[in-house]
């Protein structure tokens, strides 16, 4: 049974300090979507009995069958005694969906780090933590699986703390290489409450604040003493009834961890597993306590993590691109429900009608309502221009509860939101504000670890169903945060993806969901090269004019390194001011100043990041041999000599 309706929910969104937005975020298989389901439990979405089997957060057919989560799904919650909203976004592991973690994150503020205590810190693990901490999100970490350790590897205490010692170690070296100053230290620690011990699956988890307050009436000492005792090298002997912190040697002189929480939880285990419920009872009863999953790990959530109110305060330098003492900037950074609408929308989510979109994003400022008519920026959008700009109303404002969606009247910010109407202006994320805030700049486009470098090219079985394709393939680029769906000059439809999995789930998502059943053909996958040289050539090379007349001597060169990505970026590109970009090539790359200004054109498409440089001195009707060699050189650095592929740097 549900515990709240969308009327209590939208109470509590008012309360901006009571917001707790968070990403679940793991290495492929360590056990997110098994964990949430317990905190969904908590929520009354689901039955506690069924938590662990239902992934609850995993809503796609192919997600259930493949046991991987693929899209990032919402959920809200609260917490006794005092009302809190939980947003909770499961995100998936797997490399191939990064993007979706990167949308996930931009709209949270904190992350539950889930690490099996087995397999311990993984690849993904850290790529998901840098991505967290480059947006300024406050980690927690769950050690999850515990079970294993108690059934399938029936390890020791001892042998089981170091293991998790390590596990939190390797998970703090990450976090302190990619830390921020304004965010402070985010390493956590087990004696102050920001790692909990957890086994999804069977839905319990502890934090040492549990143990603690269970115990430190016991030894009479504060709760906070207690926790410390419970954790590092604290030992303590049961002939002796004193604490060391050395072990002295004795049998009965076990480490605090392991007296107190770890073998009495074996114990417990041991006996269910052998049916003894005649000494189960009265154990339960002398502990007076088990532990709920949910507890534990919204605990953690509520006392470690930010609001939104305190979070925004550090995260509007990285979110907005305009002014940081403008009235926007404000507003985002006090929360200001009354200040202008700021909002920013990371993903598009297809909606039961065919072909529909709910835009699906967080208030960062103001409030969103039902009608409300907003102005759209997309990300091609330059402030002052008209460029991707479009004023488009509200249809509706919905609030998301794992399965469900209900609609409500408005939305103030340090929530999140899905919007209906807008889909056909926004193609995969995009910042609202109110119709009359024309100076207001747009948040920042987020930057995905990954980048979509395999490519298909697909075609329509019958030639008829052309048209269902373009239409499929414009609603497939919607609804992926990374895919890129293009067409090549020879007229061929090509999809690019992060890797083969997603492009796997693109195609079938093309296939099923927006293009009707109709039949494609796809060919194999080709993953796209670069070509470039390694060192200046050897020789100059000269070609003739048409007419003889004319002499072009060219040589190649590698440009530094860090400027093909200055390139990308956008901060150096063809249309700057060339005082500007003179001066930034000679202080950070070291350009003469005056062969800065001689840029001819960048390639390919004179956007790339490859140049031609003038290098000559006093040669007269240089520039009518110009337009020649930039056709030239722009087509050149789109075929390399090795592969034809397109050139680099």
């Amino acid at each position: 049974m549900v515990k709240f309706t969308s009327d209590e929910l939208r109470r509590i969104m008012d309360k901006k300090h009571n917001i707790r937005n968070m990403s679940v975020i793991a290495h492929v298989d360590h056990g997110k979507s098994t964990l949430t389901d317990s905190l969904v439990a908590a929520a009354g979405i689901i039955a506690q009995a069924d938590a662990g089997d239902v992934r609850l957060t995993d809503t796609r057919q192919d997600e259930a069958e493949r046991g991987i989560t693929i899209k990032s799904t919402g959920l809200q919650g609260e917490r006794d005694g005092h009302e809190y909203l939980i947003n909770l976004i499961d995100s998936p592991g797997h490399v191939d969906f990064s993007s979706e973690v990167t949308a996930a994150l931009r709209i949270t503020d904190g992350a539950l780090v889930v690490v099996d205590c087995v397999e311990g810190v993984c690849v993904q693990t850290e790529t998901v933590l840098r991505q967290a901490l480059g947006e300024r999100i406050r980690p927690v970490l769950t050690v999850n699986k515990m079970d294993r350790c108690f059934l399938e590897l029936q390890v020791d205490g001892e042998e089981a703390y170091q293991t998790f010692q390590r596990v939190i170690e390797n998970a703090n070296v990450i976090m302190a290489t990619y830390e921020d100053n304004l965010l402070g230290d985010v390493q956590v620690y087990p004696e102050k409450g920001t790692v909990a011990f957890s086994a999804g699956l069977h839905g319990w988890a502890f934090t040492l604040t549990n143990f603690a307050k269970m115990y430190a009436s016991k030894f009479n000492v504060d709760e906070k003493k207690m926790m410390e005792r419970l954790w590092g090298e604290n030992y303590f002997d049961p002939a002796t009834k004193k604490w060391t912190s050395k072990n002295t040697g004795s049998p009965t002189c076990l480490r605090g961890f392991v007296q107190f929480i770890y073998n009495p939880i074996k114990q417990i285990i041991n006996i269910c597993m052998n049916d003894q419920k005649d000494k189960l009872w009265p154990m339960l009863q002398k502990l007076n306590t088990w532990l709920p999953a949910s507890s534990a790990l919204l605990e953690m959530m509520i006392f470690h993590l930010p609001s939104p109110a305190k979070a925004q305060r550090y995260r509007v330098e990285n979110l907005y691109e305009g002014p940081l003492d403008d009235v926007y900037a404000n507003a985002i950074r006090n929360c200001d429900p009354d200040g202008p609408l700021m909002l920013y929308v990371s993903k598009m989510i297809p909606a039961s009608d065919k072909g529909r979109f709910f835009a699906f994003g967080r208030v960062f400022a103001g409030k969103v309502s039902t009608g409300l008519k907003v102005r759209i920026m997309g990300p091609n959008y330059v402030p002052g221009q008209k460029k991707d700009l479009y004023t488009k109303s509200v249809q509706r404002t919905v609030i998301w509860m794992g399965r469900r969606q209900e609609s409500v009247e408005d939305v103030p910010c340090g929530n999140t939101v899905a919007l209906v109407g807008l889909d056909q202006f926004i193609t995969k994320n995009a910042t609202l504000t109110n119709e009359k805030e024309v100076d207001a700049h747009p948040i920042r486009a987020m930057k995905f670890s990954v980048s979509p470098v395999v490519r298909v090219a697909v075609q329509c079985k019958v030639a008829s169903d052309l048209p269902k394709l373009v239409e499929g393939l414009k609603r497939l680029a919607k609804s992926d945060p990374m895919v890129v769906c293009t067409i090549e000059e020879s007229g061929e439809h090509i999809i690019a993806g992060a890797g083969e999995l997603h492009l796997e789930i693109c195609l079938k998502d093309l296939q099923d969901d927006f293009m009707g059943g109709a039949e494609i053909v796809v060919s194999d996958p080709v993953v796209s090269f670069r070509e470039t040289v390694l060192e200046k050539s050897n020789h100059t090379v000269m070609s003739k004019s048409p007419n003889k007349h004319n002499r072009l001597y060219f040589e190649a060169r590698p440009l530094e390194d860090g400027l093909p990505e200055a390139i990308d970026e956008g901060r150096i590109g063809p249309r700057d001011d060339p005082k500007v970009r003179s001066k930034i090539l000679a202080e950070e790359f070291g350009w003469d100043k005056d062969l800065a200004k001689k840029i001819w054109c960048f390639g390919p498409d004179t956007t790339g990041p490859n140049m031609v440089v003038d290098m000559c001195k006093g040669v007269q009707y240089l520039m009518k041999s110009r337009t020649l060699s930039l056709q030239h050189s722009s087509g050149q650095s789109k075929e390399g000599a090795l592969a034809e592929e397109n050139m680099r740097g």
